[in-house]
């Protein structure tokens, strides 16, 4: 059943907390990573200038280690902030140096803070620095520094959770049913990894897939619409990205998706992957 290891991105809580743990499940060893080690450590949570948040989410990289290592695989525990390029830079030394690369890497960590929930005029210019970071520049730095092993075994696959964010016009104003520039400016700039990659090494066994997993019942999103004054109805539980995830990566009909973005929603329906959601 051993597939190799994945490195997942963003894996403290949410989408990249149920990957992870759903790769395990597939029988990959994982390499998770996040800016939350241990459980209740206060993080800038803060989604707006007009106010800050740094009240402790739930998740952290120990627990989802220890919900790897329950589901019989190994756990690489890997503290990494998107937005400093120099703990990327050591977080793919470290994996590198320690496993000798990976098999899967998955795309999934973001940058949370002011313009991801502000209208055009509020969000801080400095702001769109970060979401770029995050979302482009993070993932092309440890993409450059772990592809090459994958290169040379002539096999590989790499998933960037993206966005409509990136190509949609949002159904109103920030906070009232859309989301930030800021946060569209990042997911744009991410989005355009898969196809780069797809177009110059998928006749080299490299697999990449874009992955659009809508609105998903995370621990963050939870909080932020219940700050908003409103409900979650209606959002995909993370198990369900999760299997989608896990599908594209082990069936051959998953590999055929590669260089594509793919709605996640809909293929989990469709293809019955998760069916304990409703």
């Amino acid at each position: 059943m051993e597939k190799g290891v994945a490195f997942v991105t963003g894996a403290s809580r949410g989408i990249g907390k149920a990957i992870a743990i759903g790769l395990a499940g597939a029988g990959f060893d994982v390499v998770v990573s996040a800016r939350t080690v241990r459980p209740g450590e206060t993080r800038e949570n803060t989604l707006t200038v007009h106010r800050s948040d740094t009240r402790p989410l739930p998740g952290s990289l120990e627990e989802t280690a220890a919900a790897i290592e329950k589901a019989g695989q190994r756990a690489h525990v890997v503290p990494l902030d998107l937005t400093d390029r120099a703990s990327v830079e050591a977080a793919a030394r470290l994996v590198l140096d320690t496993i000798g690369g990976v098999d899967v890497l998955v795309h999934n960590g973001r940058y949370l803070g002011p313009g991801l929930m502000d209208v055009f005029f509020d969000t801080p210019v400095d702001a769109y620095e970060k979401f770029f970071e995050a979302h482009c520049i993070g993932p092309i730095v440890l993409t450059r520094a772990l592809l090459p092993s994958m290169l040379d075994r002539g096999a590989g696959q790499v998933v960037t959770i993206t966005s409509g964010a990136a190509w949609l016009t949002p159904p109103g104003p920030a906070g009232q049913g859309g989301w930030g520039l800021g946060y569209a400016v990042g997911k744009a700039s991410g989005h355009v990894l898969v196809p780069t990659l797809h177009a110059e090494f998928g006749s080299r066994g490299i697999r990449a897939f874009n992955v659009e997993p809508g609105f998903v019942a995370t621990e963050r999103n939870e909080i932020a619409v219940r700050d908003y004054g409103h409900e979650l109805v209606g959002a995909a539980p993370p198990a369900a990205i999760a299997a989608v995830v896990a599908w594209l990566l082990t069936t051959s009909d998953g590999a055929a998706l590669a260089g594509t973005t793919i709605d996640a929603q809909k293929l989990c329906r469709q293809r019955q992957l998760h069916p304990a959601w409703d």
